[in-house]
């Protein structure tokens, strides 16, 4: 049996935000704010990613919350495109293990391409940041303009924000598959980009890991979650006989996704909901991921179960 990382052991996951802003750049909230919201919503852990400024800090006094250090990085593209841009979140360990300081500004800069872009990127994995892949449709980037960047363990599947000021990245699902198949190593997340108020608590990650950074951060690193925007998913493995199984919260339709084979939904029987899905698995290489839709239209997204060839 293959059961993918975040289920098993652990009965309840940890909910996380991983992509926020406040006053400190260009968001509604102050962090006071802004930390009291997500733990009215049950978060147990967030970074606060204020652009191209560095957070360690919890602002909230009393607060439980545990807060992943981390920041928005970016780079605008050097041409005459209105939109066309690289931004990264970057998150990190606390001291000493961190080379950057509270409040610590990078310099507003522009790249050429990917490859430029791909040094700022090994600035941060060489100061132990896990980097994010942010909101490609809202950036302008076709994936041809991002396909080569290395060392991303995730990209954004969901955006609030994006979705909606501008109706994009509301399911960069297909992005992700066109990154899987090329053999990459990259998880999916759902975040909310916090700008405004009303952007908050809408997307977020499960996290199976102990409620402190440095567990919080391994789990992320080795897919040990899923995303969501509503529903649940309790479960998912594939079994000794080659059948994919999922358990989920009440579901309209459940759809496995394996790359090398056509998709499908999965329904209840006249419409009525669903609280779990199961499919044969052949040909499926090299990965197998499934998706969640509730009956209010909201997604959940498993991060692969990763799969070789017979």
């Amino acid at each position: 049996m293959i059961r993918q990382a975040a289920f098993g052991e652990r009965t309840r996951l940890l909910k996380g935000a991983l992509h926020c802003h406040t006053t400190r750049s260009d968001g509604e909230m102050t962090p006071e704010e802004t930390i009291a919201m997500h733990e009215h919503y049950g978060y147990d852990f967030m970074a606060i990613t204020d652009h191209r400024k560095y957070n360690f800090k919890n602002y909230l006094p009393g607060s439980k919350m545990t807060i992943i250090p981390g920041m928005e990085n970016d780079r605008n593209i050097a041409d005459d495109r209105p939109v066309h841009t690289f931004h990264s979140v970057w998150l990190g360990r606390e001291k000493p293990n961190n080379p950057y300081e509270q409040d610590q500004v990078i310099e507003k800069a522009s790249v050429k391409d990917q490859f430029e872009f791909q040094k700022v990127l090994d600035e941060g994995h060489a100061n132990g940041q896990l980097t994010v892949m942010c909101h490609p449709q809202w950036s302008g980037t076709f994936v041809r303009e991002f396909d080569q960047l290395k060392g991303n363990f995730a990209m954004e599947l969901w955006n609030t924000g994006c979705a909606i000021d501008n109706g994009v990245d509301v399911n960069n699902g297909w992005l992700w598959d066109e990154l899987l198949m090329q053999g990459q190593k990259i998880y999916g997340i759902a975040v909310d980009d916090g700008h405004e108020a009303i952007y908050h608590c809408q997307g977020w990650v499960m996290v199976n890991a102990e409620n402190n950074v440095d567990s919080i951060l391994d789990a992320l690193k080795n897919g040990a979650f899923y995303s969501s925007t509503g529903p649940e998913i309790f479960d998912f493995w594939i079994d000794d006989d080659n059948v994919a199984h999922v358990k989920c919260s009440a579901a309209r339709y459940v759809r496995f996704h394996c790359a090398a084979s056509i998709t499908k939904n999965i329904h209840g029987e006249k419409g009525l909901p669903i609280v779990e899905a199961s499919m044969p698995v052949k040909n499926c290489f090299p990965y197998l991921r499934v998706e969640v839709t509730d009956m209010a239209g909201r997604v959940a997204w498993s991060n692969p179960i990763f799969l070789t060839r017979g």
